[in-house]
């Protein structure tokens, strides 16, 4: 008997050093999702995901990363804990603050979209199945093997999903409701994401524009005294020739007077 506590111990010392030591690098975290968004739809049909996350170990070998299942699944519930709690960021801060947070609305949002539709061809048949779908949330804590914790809370939240054991026809209104404010949610947050995307875009047209006119400016300016220098070059020029020309006239006078005044004297 007191050698189980002891091996659940061993568990969870395993999963803390795993997603600590080595380091995660951003692109091994990127594909870590990327595979783990291949894999989602599988994870949301299935109750048991230890599986799962050996099919992601091993395709994470397959890239060059030397990962166990538990790591895996251990980085996974670290990233979504963290993309949770970028809802209440402004989205310049969350891409600043949460690198991943893009590929993480991108599975949700796709996952969102597979329920509605499911929901729309299968109609109200099957609450169950949806509860239990919709169960098998972010952190994948509805397996069998983690301890009887996260067992406990699967149920108490697929209770709360199912409608707290009422009639099915109320269970599946009320999920259609939740669903739909769910999708709600999510385009309100797309539609602000992209209001926000927008408004940074113009604001650098913005400042693409004044800058440009700032440089127009400067190099017209540029050129204007380029050509008062080139003017005042070609007037100081013309004056020296000017001059030049004088002095030779002169010189010419004198020479000529010269010699008419020897040739006087020669006479």
């Amino acid at each position: 008997m007191e050698g189980h506590p002891h091996h659940h111990h061993q568990i969870s010392v395993n999963i803390d050093t795993g997603d600590r030591f080595p380091q995660w690098s951003i692109q091994e975290t990127r594909d870590l999702l990327m595979i783990r968004a291949e894999l989602d739809p599988t994870f949301m049909e299935t109750k048991r995901n230890k599986l799962l996350w050996e099919v992601i170990a091993t395709k994470m070998k397959e890239k060059g990363y030397n990962r166990s299942a538990e790591q895996c699944k251990c980085k996974w519930k670290n990233l979504v804990t963290r993309y949770k709690g970028c809802e209440t960021m402004e989205p310049e801060g969350m891409r600043q603050q949460f690198p991943f947070y893009n590929e993480l609305q991108t599975i949700f949002g796709a996952r969102m979209q597979r329920m509605l539709w499911m929901e729309a061809e299968g109609g109200l048949s099957a609450p169950k199945k949806k509860g239990v779908q919709l169960s098998s949330d972010d952190e994948d804590d509805n397996e069998e093997s983690d301890g009887g914790e996260k067992i406990t809370s699967s149920k108490k939240r697929r209770k709360v999903l199912k409608g707290g054991g009422t009639g099915s026809s109320t269970s599946g209104t009320s999920m259609i409701s939740s669903l739909k404010e769910l999708l709600e949610e999510f385009m309100k947050q797309q539609m602000q994401m992209e209001m926000e995307w927008m408004k940074a875009c113009e604001r650098r047209e913005e400042e693409r524009r004044v800058k440009e006119m700032e440089w127009r400016q400067t190099m017209e300016a540029l050129e204007n005294e380029r050509v008062a220098m080139e003017r005042r070059w070609r007037e100081r020029e013309d004056e020296r020739r000017t001059r030049e020309e004088a002095r030779a006239e002169k010189r010419d006078a004198l020479i000529t007077a010269l010699l008419n005044k020897l040739r006087r004297e020669e006479m």
